[in-house]
């Protein structure tokens, strides 16, 4: 108990009477819902309305192939590829959904929907090639030491040689980082399981989020000293939770993607609250918040304003996430 009032004091003391019915919800949240279930256990489902229409039965057939892949990792996979486009092609020649480059292609590429041909800007074809793909390297690396998805998602990066030579993730930034994202991304993607538990973190951030009201916005701003300790609404964010140990992406539709979407119904505070151009479209995500309980939120709103409470609930309101450390 004195640990518990000591949280309370740490996060509403001296911020005045809103800001003390925050922290008496946060507290009051955390300890009510603490046993609730979170994401995990059992088979995955994709979350409704994850991944366009027409790929999620592709996605969710497809992400059942093997142990070491399920659909919502799948789908992390691609938004990651190609963001969904059939029709991507990188500098290095990678194509489609999948983004296949051609060698691999020839040697992994099915004709899964068997109309005579494989192609790879066929969503029909590359999603479950895709996922065969993985398969193989799931396969291929399955005595390595470690997490078998890991090590699966580090041969796709990296190639499997790279990931026996070093038994498991190697220690290429690029690869560690690509293991990191899917692995963060895949909680966005998956159905929960049961109502969603809050964290600590999640006050933890409320608190640094509140030591911040009144300052000035700054576009671009990260709060360093050069910077004046300013912020935009996304470098608030990142750094609230960087403050708990929660590492964000810089900007706000890639923070999206860092964890479960709760429902409105379902959002506790700490939640990241998001508001998009088009609501059917992550990648226009234009501002981002932190959700501290009665449907107000802290932000860093705009240039000539400072960081303050607001009401969630507007039009371009998109969705939430609850960021996750994993």
């Amino acid at each position: 108990m004195r640990r518990r009032r000591a949280w309370l004091l740490a996060i509403g003391g001296g911020l005045g009477a809103f800001s003390l019915f925050v922290a008496l919800l946060v507290v009051g949240t955390y300890v009510a819902s603490a046993s609730l279930l979170g994401v995990g256990g059992g088979a995955v489902a994709l979350a409704k309305g994850a991944v366009p229409a027409a790929y999620a039965g592709l996605i969710q057939k497809a992400g059942n192939m093997c142990k070491a892949l399920n659909p919502a990792l799948l789908a992390a996979q691609l938004k990651q590829e190609s963001g969904f486009n059939p029709k991507a092609q990188s500098p290095a020649k990678a194509q489609g959904i999948a983004q296949f480059i051609p060698a691999t292609w020839a040697t992994h590429g099915l004709d899964a929907n068997g109309d005579g041909k494989k192609d790879v800007h066929d969503p029909e074809d590359a999603i479950p090639s895709a996922a065969s793909y993985d398969c193989k390297l799931a396969e291929n690396v399955k005595g390595v030491p470690g997490n078998l998805t890991d090590n699966m998602l580090a041969a796709y990066n990296a190639g499997p040689y790279a990931v026996i030579k070093y038994g498991g993730v190697p220690p290429y930034s690029e690869t560690k980082n690509y293991v990191a994202t899917i692995r963060r991304m895949e909680q966005s993607f998956a159905a929960s399981t049961g109502r969603l538990s809050p964290t600590k973190q999640g006050a933890g951030a409320i608190a640094f989020a509140q030591s911040k009201l009144g300052t000035p916005y700054l576009w671009g701003g990260n709060g360093t000293p050069e910077q004046g300790g300013r912020f935009d609404c996304s470098g608030l964010t990142k750094a609230a939770y960087a403050k708990v140990g929660v590492k964000l992406p810089r900007v706000a539709n890639d923070q999206y993607d860092t964890g479960p979407h709760p429902k409105r119904g379902e959002l506790l505070p700490g939640d990241l609250v998001f508001f998009a151009h088009d609501l059917t479209n992550s990648r226009t995500i234009h501002h981002v918040g932190i959700y501290v309980g009665g449907g107000k939120m802290i932000n860093a709103p705009y240039t000539g304003a400072k960081i303050r409470y607001d009401p969630i609930d507007s039009p371009d309101y998109f969705g939430a996430t609850r960021p996750s450390a994993k």
